[in-house]
This record gives structure tokens, C-alpha cells and sequence, in this order.
């Protein structure tokens, strides 16, 4: 299996169709192991997750969403009940309250070229560094 060459600290976001696991649900439960996917680039995210690298927890469908933000705790690795698929544990860390809505960021301008607004499909991406600094500028009282 090919090592991810991502700088530590990395950033992904991760899309969850709130009726199939909401960002409550995760609250809840503390950690999760991050399973499902199957598009081959989001697989590749996946597999280059490493402990303490974060995420923005991300709902689909109706309200689309920045809505949390989760630490990896354990590495990207082959799905146990699929080694063709990839699964990595996940910890809650926070809700952003508010939301970042889908058209907040798409009107931002900033982010045109990033596969969150050019590839609506895709379930799990890197974010770029200056993503994650705009959300913090925009929501400077959420734990990141």
C-alpha cells in the first residue's frame, strides 16, 4: 500500500447524508469508524488519513452544510469486511454553529476550483489550507 506523502495536520472534508449518520448522531456517539465510500478518489482520501489530521464533517441532501469538525484517531486504512474499500476512526470534536452553507462558500468566489463545488458527487476530499483558514476567519468561535 502506497504511504501518503500529505504534510501532517492535513485537513479532509467528509460528506454524511444527515438521515444516514447526522452530525448529532456523531456527537453522540464520540467516535466512529468512517466507512461506506466507494469512489475511487474518495478511497484514496481515506487511505491518506492519518492521526491527528482533521476534518470538516460535512452534510449532504436538503441544508448542504459545513456542520462539524472531527479528529482522525486512527490511519486510513483496508475496510475489514472489504480490503478493496478503505475505513478510518473518527472522533467528534465540535459543531459549527452556524452551518457553513454549500452557497455560502460557492458565493465566496474563493473556492471555485476545489472538488467540494466542482465535483458535487464526491464524498471525501482533501480541504485546502486556505479553506480551513477562511472557516476560521468566518467562524472564530469554533474549537478547529
Amino acid at each position: 500500500m502506497a504511504h501518503s506523502t500529505l504534510p501532517p495536520g492535513t485537513w479532509f472534508l467528509a460528506k454524511t447524508d444527515p438521515e444516514t449518520y447526522s452530525i448529532e448522531q456523531f456527537a453522540k456517539d464520540g467516535t466512529t469508524v468512517w466507512d461506506g465510500v466507494r469512489n475511487p478518489q474518495a478511497l484514496r482520501a481515506i487511505r491518506d488519513m492519518k492521526r491527528g489530521d482533521r476534518l470538516f464533517i460535512y452534510h449532504s441532501m436538503g441544508h448542504a452544510a459545513v456542520v462539524g469538525i472531527a479528529e482522525v484517531v486512527g490511519d486510513g486504512r483496508p475496510d475489514p469486511k472489504d480490503p478493496r474499500l478503505a475505513v478510518a476512526d473518527l472522533r467528534f470534536i465540535s459543531l459549527i454553529e452556524p452551518p457553513m452553507t454549500l452557497r455560502e462558500i460557492k458565493e465566496s468566489g474563493e473556492f471555485a476550483d476545489w472538488a467540494l463545488v466542482r465535483q458535487s458527487r464526491l464524498s471525501t476530499m482533501q480541504a485546502p489550507p486556505e479553506f480551513v483558514e477562511w472557516m476560521r476567519a468566518k467562524r472564530p468561535q469554533v474549537q478547529f
